[in-house]
């Protein structure tokens, strides 16, 4: 390495000895930093009680058709391919902190867009302008709480980013049962101001301050949040699979996928997948420093590889006949079968949801954002990450939006075979080349990279 490159000189940030009480504080930064991903999740699972909120209405109010409704769930993931891009310059030049404050304007605007709309243009460009936040927010708080975390929980932390999400979708989904959509974008404005409030008050990562040569700074910023700077000594993967997996199709359109199902009370099935997200989310984030990355992503893709399997079943069992290849036809099933018969098959596919939702949770879900902020070392940091969460979300685009388009072709038994397959090859790709990098300093997972 030349003189000049950043990772040859920083100092190598090592957790505080055990006999040096640790600082709670970094838990309280890390928060600050998850209400972004509170708001994305928040941004991400708004569709799913405000599209129907918006077809109930009548006219000459604002209502979405079909065609409209399908581009006011995908729309989100463009704005935020756009928003990783964003994040990805903004990261290295304004810094992790920031970049998470600036992040809250795009925020704030499209849910007061969305709130004022009175046309199908506002509400697209209001969740356009969230979307982008969510691309940034999506970046750059991952890496913000990596750079603050000692190795002992740097798993824990990073695995609350994705808990964080799935809070937020619960949160729309919860809300949904009493706000029509004006009011949920009311409510989506909270936790991004919140973020702004808490944010003020935390400090710039140590690692960027290091490479910014402002070495007293980072000394008081790891102060700060591990209450000592004792530790300190001078220095000898993709995410796109996770889309892939047709997360996003089922989770854009959870309530009304159940309303087809004929369940009495769609809001409530869907809120119990939130439910369920949210705590095998938990649990990943619990045993995450302790089973490793490696082994949570190969058992998460076996069990989303059944329960696609199971799922894509379902629709062999009850779809006999031509496919309808709408978003919001998703679980029609047979006139001519017996009622008892629908209803068992519907709890098959509400299982089988239910299941594919545990499994993404455990393991897709939080641990390659985690991976993303750990393996890139700091001088390629922000192009890298910004180019994993611009093909990550333009994967989210092409899975949302194609999805229709691709049960028309493949009958819907084989769209979700079709992810099935896709989950195996998560499971190969997990087992073939991503390390493990648990109780390891990212220096020491730079090293490892670079073969030093």
């Amino acid at each position: 390495m030349s003189p000049e490159d950043p990772e040859e000189t920083l100092p190598l940030l090592r957790p505080p000895d055990a006999s040096v009480p640790r600082g709670r504080r970094v838990f309280l930064a890390a928060f600050a930093a998850a209400l972004g991903p509170l708001s994305f999740g928040y941004a991400l699972g708004y569709s799913s009680p405000a599209i129907p909120s918006l077809q109930r209405t009548a006219p000459p109010a604002l209502r979405l058709g079909d065609d409209a409704a399908s581009w006011f769930g995908a729309i989100v993931t463009l704005g935020a391919a756009a928003g990783g891009v964003l994040g990805g310059w903004l990261v290295d030049r304004a810094g992790r902190k920031l970049s998470l404050l600036l992040c809250t304007v795009p925020f704030v605007t499209g849910f007061a867009v969305i709130t004022a709309a009175w046309n199908v243009w506002m509400l697209l460009g209001g969740r356009l302008l969230t979307g982008l936040a969510c691309g940034v927010a999506s970046l750059v708080a991952p890496v913000y709480i990596s750079e603050i975390a000692y190795p002992a929980v740097r798993g824990l932390l990073g695995s609350c980013v994705q808990l964080m999400v799935v809070t937020g979708i619960l949160l729309a989904y919860v809300a949904g049962w009493v706000l029509e959509w004006r009011w949920l974008a009311v409510l989506g404005c909270v936790p991004p101001t919140l973020m702004l409030l808490l944010m003020c008050f935390m400090p710039e990562t140590p690692r960027f301050l290091l490479t910014q040569h402002q070495h007293q700074e980072a000394m008081a910023a790891l102060r700060f949040l591990w209450g000592s700077e004792e530790g300190w000594e001078e220095p000898p993967v993709g995410v796109e699979h996770q889309q892939l997996s047709g997360v996003n199709a089922i989770m854009f359109y959870a309530k009304t996928i159940f309303e087809e199902a004929k369940f009495k009370d769609s809001s409530l099935a869907s809120v119990t997948v939130g439910i369920i997200q949210v705590l095998f989310t938990a649990v990943a984030a619990l045993i995450m420093d302790r089973a490793g990355r490696r082994l949570l992503l190969a058992l998460s893709g076996v069990v989303m590889v059944f329960s696609m399997s199971a799922f894509g079943t379902y629709f062999k069992l009850t779809q006999s006949g031509p496919s309808n290849s709408s978003h919001v036809s998703l679980l029609v099933p047979i006139s001519a079968e017996p009622v008892d018969v629908h209803v068992g098959l519907a709890w098959l596919a509400v299982g089988s949801m239910c299941l594919f939702i545990a499994g993404f949770a455990v393991g897709w879900g939080p641990i390659p954002w985690l991976l993303m902020s750990e393996i890139f070392p700091l001088h390629v940091k922000g192009v890298a990450t910004g180019v994993c969460v611009l093909t990550n979300w333009f994967m989210a685009f092409m899975v949302t939006k194609a999805f229709s388009s691709v049960m028309a072709i493949l009958k819907p038994y084989g769209a979700f075979w079709l992810t099935a397959a896709f989950c195996i090859l998560s499971v190969l790709f997990t087992l073939t080349f991503v390390p493990e990098t648990k109780g390891r300093t990212l220096e020491q997972i730079t090293a490892y990279f670079e073969g030093r």
